[in-house]
C-alpha cells in the first residue's frame, strides 16, 4: 500500500511539474489595438477568453492605445509585437518606408462609409453637388470622396469639406454637414438610428473605390519569421470559428471580459460586423493589395507601387513540408524585395 502510495505521490508530482512548466513556457506577445476594443475587435476577444491563445502557448497582451496613431509605430519601432491596423494605412506608411509587413487580416472587408441622413435630401451621390461634407481624416477620406464623386461626375471641388475630427454622426445630426466620409457602417448607421434619425450610406467599395481588407494584423519586417506569429494568427482563426459557431456564446464571453460594452449600441455592432470577420485571417489575396496601390498612386497618395511581398505576407505554417535547402523564408524574401 505504501509502495501504490508513494508512486501515486510521484505520478502527481510530475503531472503538476508538467503543468507548470507549461504555464511557464506561454510566451508573451503583446497586440497594439488600433482603438478602444469594440465589437471590430471580437475574434481577439474571444480567442483570449475561449484559451485559444493560450492553447498556442501564448500570453497575449491586448492593449488599447492612447493615440490611435502610435500603434504602428511601435511595431516598427519594434516596442510591440503586433498591431491593429488598417490596409489603406499600411500602404501609405511603407510609402514612408516604415518596415511594417501585413501577417493577417481581422475584418476582410471595407468598414468605412460615405453616411447622409435618410429622410435628407441627400438620395444619391450626385446630389451632394454643392453640399457640405464632414470628414476626419484627411488624405485617404479624400481620395476615397473623391473616386466616389468621380463615378457619378463629380469632383472634390463641387463639394465643401469640412474637418468635424471624429464627431461624425452628431456633425450630421446638428446640420453642421449634409454628410461624412469616414463613417463606419456598423457603428455610425446604428447610432443615427437608435437617435431616431436612420441614415443613408454608400458604400465605397461600390462606387469606384477598390475592396480592401478594413483592419489587418501587422508586423516588423525583420520579425516575420519568429515562430510566435503563426502561432497568433492560428489560434485568431480559431477566435473566428467559434464566434461564426456561437455568436451568442460568443457575445457573453465579449460583455463578460468588458461588462461597460454591454449596450444596444454594441449589441447592434456585434451583429452588423460578424459577417465581416476573415473566416482566414493568415490568407492574403495579392492582386486585392496591388489593385489597392494602383488606386492609391493614381489618387496621388503615394508615388509608386511597391512588390506586394515587401509590405504583406501569408506566413508560413508550421504544417506545411519542410522548404528545399535555399529557399528563401517569407522574412527574407520580404526583406530582399526590399533591396
Amino acid at each position: 500500500m505504501k509502495k501504490h502510495t508513494g508512486f501515486c505521490l510521484v505520478a502527481m508530482l510530475i503531472a503538476l511539474l508538467l503543468q507548470t512548466t507549461s504555464v511557464g513556457a506561454a510566451e508573451k506577445l503583446t497586440v497594439m489595438l488600433d482603438w478602444f476594443v469594440n465589437p471590430d475587435h471580437a475574434p481577439l476577444i474571444i480567442a483570449r477568453e475561449k484559451g485559444f491563445f493560450a492553447d498556442a502557448g501564448l500570453e497575449v497582451e491586448l492593449i488599447a492605445p492612447a493615440d490611435p496613431n502610435d500603434p504602428p509605430k511601435l511595431v516598427a519601432a519594434e516596442k510591440a509585437d503586433l498591431a491593429i491596423s488598417y490596409q489603406p494605412q499600411l500602404h501609405l506608411q511603407v510609402a514612408e518606408d516604415l518596415p511594417l509587413v501585413r501577417v493577417g487580416t481581422l475584418v476582410a472587408t471595407p468598414l468605412t462609409s460615405l453616411v447622409a441622413l435618410k429622410d435628407g435630401p441627400i438620395h444619391s451621390i450626385a446630389d451632394l453637388k454643392g453640399r457640405k461634407v464632414g470628414f476626419s481624416v484627411g488624405g485617404f477620406e479624400d481620395a476615397v470622396l473623391g473616386a466616389m464623386l468621380a463615378k457619378h461626375g463629380l469632383s472634390l471641388t463641387d463639394v465643401t469639406l469640412v474637418n468635424v475630427n471624429f464627431s461624425l454622426s452628431p456633425a450630421i445630426l446638428s446640420g453642421q454637414v449634409d454628410a461624412v466620409i469616414g463613417a463606419y457602417r456598423n457603428f455610425e448607421l446604428n447610432q443615427m438610428d437608435l437617435q431616431g434619425k436612420p441614415g443613408r450610406a454608400f458604400y465605397p467599395e461600390e462606387h469606384g473605390v477598390p475592396a480592401y481588407d478594413e483592419l489587418i494584423v501587422i508586423a516588423h519586417r525583420d520579425r516575420l519569421d519568429d515562430p510566435r506569429l503563426r502561432s497568433f494568427v492560428d489560434a485568431l482563426e480559431r477566435g473566428v470559428q467559434y464566434l461564426i459557431n456561437h455568436p451568442d456564446e460568443s457575445w457573453d464571453a465579449f460583455v463578460g471580459a468588458y461588462p461597460a460594452l454591454n449596450d444596444e449600441l454594441n449589441r447592434r455592432a456585434w451583429r452588423d460586423t460578424l459577417p465581416r470577420f476573415a473566416l482566414r485571417p493568415a490568407a492574403l489575396d495579392r492582386a486585392r493589395y496591388a489593385r489597392f496601390a494602383a488606386f492609391l498612386k493614381e489618387r496621388g497618395l503615394i508615388k509608386e507601387t511597391l512588390p506586394v511581398g515587401t509590405y504583406a505576407v501569408q506566413l508560413a505554417s508550421p504544417w506545411e513540408p519542410a522548404q528545399p535547402q535555399g529557399r528563401k523564408s517569407a522574412g527574407e524574401r520580404c526583406r530582399a524585395m526590399r533591396l
